[in-house]
């Protein structure tokens, strides 16, 4: 049996031995998330409802024991991941509203009456990041169970151990062990027969671009329906006429939050030239105010990063002569630590600026006027998020419309919601989680005429 080492990122212990699922063991899962589906979508709206809440109920009841998980398996401080552990909570209560809401329509016609219902996919397969374990899964398991259908939980590789918990909780919680399982595993195993398995009828993928495309190119072979949250190089735009203190002092946890590793990372600050100088002198004391150490320690702001290799990833963006204005600090020893540091690239060509770092590295870079701002904001293949800051409404609803990303703040950097939309523009992705839509991507529209004349 193939095995996967969990290595705590912080202090590069070995956390836990986790079996690996292989395809054959996939393609036995999948076979009887197929056969548990007619009894799941035949279960009554208002129970399925009481089985969610159920379900979120037993997460509440263990968020603690779920944050301490994520700590040691994925680095991410306790703050972020008790609120991290309560959003599959509140995901879970907030789509157990669902079941008996999948309302349908009733369309005047000729003849007869014409009704609308929307019926579930069928078999789900999600595979999930490791730099956010546990909302990620939530958003797309939670309203797929909601809209009648049996899930496949992939989590990543590097970090399991929240979701094989987050199953047993939902067996506790009454959900049937076919209805939705946990399949840790390799993502050219498992994931890959997602794809490919007939009889999965919708991928739901968070992570890079790149293999997001390749997951979309292996669907179209059987015009499977896909949900894609891929990458990001977002733009954190500041104005002169903005608060320009609240600017910088919130600017480092638009970027530097899970150490840089989250696809909304504003690690563009594009900052208007009048107050270009001002606000540099403003951030570096935020920046090398950001408390980086023991994730598990209620003080820290900032963790490790995921893993050796990647820390090795972000370091290749600074070679010797790299554009450093200033950094902040980070523990030395043992773990993938990396300080938060703050670039001024020559340029808005230069790969500082353009490529998705997935670290802790932000690139400040002068602009001119509200059109020089949008256009450097949109020069990118990316368009996940951003923020914009100003004090005056009519440049923030000007902005907000020329940016070309899906899900933007003002004055703010929170970009999530779980009852708000929420998906990217361009390559950054494909339909839309979250939100009191997102229980429509997992269900067709059924039409069905009843001739009245007969």
């Amino acid at each position: 049996m193939s095995t996967f080492t969990v290595i705590n990122p912080a202090t590069e212990e070995v956390v836990q031995t986790v079996p690996l699922t292989s395809a054959e063991e996939t393609d036995a899962a999948i076979a009887r998330a197929r056969a548990a589906l007619p009894s799941w979508r035949a279960v009554a709206p208002g129970d399925r409802a009481r089985l969610l809440r159920r379900f979120a109920d037993a997460v509440d009841a263990d968020l603690e024991n779920l944050a301490r998980l994520e700590v040691v398996n994925s680095g991410h401080t306790i703050g972020n991941a008790r609120w991290e552990a309560g959003n599959v909570r509140d995901l879970l209560n907030y789509y157990s509203a669902a079941p008996e809401r999948l309302v349908g329509k009733q369309i005047p016609v000729q003849g007869g009456v014409n009704i609308t219902f929307q019926e579930p996919l069928g078999v789900v397969g999600v595979i999930v990041p490791w730099n956010f374990p546990m909302p990620i899964a939530a958003w797309g398991f939670a309203p797929a169970l909601a809209a009648g259908n049996t899930v496949l939980l992939k989590p990543a590789e590097l970090t399991p151990l929240t979701a094989i918990r987050i199953a047993e909780l939902a067996r506790e919680a009454g959900i049937p062990e076919d209805v939705f399982q946990v399949l840790p595993g390799k993502g050219s195993v498992v994931g890959q027969r997602f794809v490919t398995h007939p009889a999965v009828r919708k991928v739901v993928f968070t992570g890079s671009t790149e293999v997001g495309k390749q997951i979309m190119a292996g669907c179209a072979a059987q015009v499977k329906r896909v949900t894609l949250e891929l990458g990001g190089k977002n733009a954190n735009i500041v104005f002169a006429d903005a608060d320009l203190e609240k600017a910088a002092a919130t600017a480092p946890y638009g970027v530097f939050d899970n150490a840089g590793q989250d696809c909304c990372a504003r690690s563009r600050i594009l900052v208007e030239a009048s107050a270009y100088d001002r606000f540099m002198e403003l951030l570096e004391p935020a920046v090398r105010g950001v408390v980086v150490g023991d994730p598990g320690a209620e003080a820290t702001e900032m963790g490790p990063l995921i893993s050796a290799g990647h820390r090795e990833k972000v370091t290749g963006y600074l070679p010797d002569g790299a554009p450093v204005a200033f950094r902040g600090s980070a523990p030395r020893g043992s773990g993938f630590w990396f300080p938060p540091t703050v670039v001024t690239p020559a340029s808005a060509g230069d790969p500082l600026f353009t490529e998705e770092i997935f670290g802790p590295i932000v690139a400040v870079l002068p602009f001119t006027g509200e059109a020089d701002a949008v256009a450097m904001a949109n020069d990118t293949e990316y368009g996940l998020s951003g923020s914009i800051w100003t004090s005056d409404l009519g440049r923030a609803l000007r902005v907000s419309r020329g940016v070309e990303a899906g899900n933007l703040s003002v004055n703010s950097h929170a970009s999530v919601r779980y009852w708000t939309p929420f998906g990217g523009f361009k390559q950054s992705g494909l339909g839309r989680e979250l939100g009191p839509d997102a229980v429509d991507a997992f269900t067709e529209t059924k039409n069905v005429f009843l001739n009245a004349e007969l």
